[in-house]
């Protein structure tokens, strides 16, 4: 079983910026995309982010767009979550997931079927 490991999340004040990153211990990342969600407490798991293997072509949600960017490193086998502008309703924890097939749709949970466990994201004062 495939297990991502994400890291770098942590406590950050509003306007603040944290990079995020997932990789697979003992693996190539070779996956047809890869993504990041978030799930805040109480509510839903959702989509952030996603970039296609072929092309590079990238995806965000709306409330992230200009303020978070998605990008890969094929020669340090990780994907990464540059977070800026942070605010705090940006609080949750963040997973990247790959599907395990070549998807059409990218942006939602249906779609992917490897995880990682988890980074905690706070922004507060």
């Amino acid at each position: 079983q495939v297990q991502f490991v994400e890291s770098g999340g942590g406590l950050v004040q509003p306007g603040g910026s944290l990079r995020l990153s997932c990789t697979v211990p003992g693996f190539t990342l070779d996956y047809y995309a890869m993504g990041w969600f978030r799930q805040a407490p109480g509510k839903e798991r959702e989509f952030v982010a996603a970039i296609r293997w072929s092309g590079g072509s990238t995806y965000y949600t709306d409330s992230v767009k200009g303020r978070f960017t998605i990008s890969r490193d094929n020669a340090k086998n990780t994907i990464y979550l540059q977070m800026s502008s942070l605010k705090p309703e940006d609080t949750a924890v963040y997973y990247c997931a790959a599907p395990s097939f070549d998807t059409p749709v990218v942006t939602t949970t249906d779609s992917y079927d490897y995880w990682g466990q988890g980074t905690q994201v706070t922004v507060s004062p």
